[in-house]
């Protein structure tokens, strides 16, 4: 029986199926381009997109010097991409090994799968809700710090609270942040116009920012540090609300600047959907930039 069977094995061979030279060099390159668009759309959505744009800058820099013929700067730049391949790996080693642990657990390709939205534009509706419980709780100078995710991932700080997953809604940011309360303390991440997670841990600015702010506007200025995120804090001491954004930190703000602040991508997205002129320009710009202008320091003293 056996012997029968390793017969059967040894004399079958595998029908091969044949495909037109042209349409396996479509697929082959179709295979390619989708890989390749997948994979930067992935690193746009972490905080990789600004270590390659700078990889990017370095190249276009090197083309330039190959056409002026500026020998020093060739053989500077030469010796460096000696070791560029071990400087990339040490440069995106958190983001490689966010990706091979998404590969892993089988998340990587339904990441790549999933059509995600733009971030960058908060709805209007989820900006007056917020906008609500900052001023309910600055009146009764109750401490929040309130992160609105656009278009750089904050998975690495929303895994360090709890899971929330809930529409957002003035009375819910409220209860959160309620004195005593088991989610209080930490930050608040909104990715979209659901609350993702509560008592979110933040890493802290080193930059001075003033000797009378504490700990939540040093979180937010470094939660704007290394994304493009908004972060809104209620003084505890004060009840003055502030947005970080880009690094700065802008103070004192009332209802009508915080409404311009929230609401800028979504202006934006509209002003350029309606605008008749070059749009090509405009989107190319908007790609390598990665995100809004920062908010200058401003406003009044808390």
């Amino acid at each position: 029986m056996l012997q029968r069977l390793q017969d059967i094995l040894t004399g079958w061979t595998p029908q091969i199926i044949t495909v037109p030279s042209w349409l396996a060099s479509i697929i082959d390159i179709l295979a390619i381009s989708v890989a390749i668009y997948k994979i930067m759309q992935w690193i746009r959505e972490t905080r990789a997109w600004s270590l390659f744009k700078g990889v990017m800058t370095v190249l276009l820099l090197y083309a330039l010097a190959s056409i002026l013929d500026a020998v020093t700067i060739l053989w500077v730049m030469r010796m460096t991409f000696n070791v560029g391949l071990i400087a990339l790996v040490v440069i995106f080693q958190p983001e490689l090994r966010k990706a091979l642990e998404q590969l892993g657990k089988g998340k990587f390709l339904s990441a790549f799968l999933k059509n995600s939205e733009n971030a960058a534009s908060l709805p209007t509706h989820t900006a007056d809700e917020i906008i609500k419980a900052a001023q309910s709780m600055a009146s009764v100078q109750t401490g929040a710090l309130i992160v609105i995710e656009r278009n750089v991932a904050l998975g690495d700080h929303e895994q360090t609270g709890i899971p929330v997953d809930a529409i957002v809604s003035s009375q819910l940011l409220i209860n959160i942040f309620e004195d005593k309360t088991p989610l209080h303390d930490g930050a608040v991440i909104i990715r979209g116009g659901r609350i993702a997670a509560a008592a979110c841990i933040l890493p802290l600015t080193k930059v001075e920012i003033g000797h009378e702010l504490g700990t939540r506007h040093r979180a937010a200025v470094g939660a704007s540090e290394v994304s493009d995120a908004l972060a809104m804090v209620v003084s505890e001491e004060t009840g003055a609300i502030s947005i970080a954004e880009g690094g700065r930190l802008q103070r004192g703000l009332d209802e009508e600047q915080i409404r311009g602040v929230l609401l800028r991508g979504e202006n934006e997205k509209n002003r350029i959907r309606l605008q008749k002129g070059p749009r090509r320009f405009i989107l190319i710009r908007k790609i390598w930039r990665g995100k809004n202008s920062a908010v200058k320091s401003g406003g009044k003293k808390q």
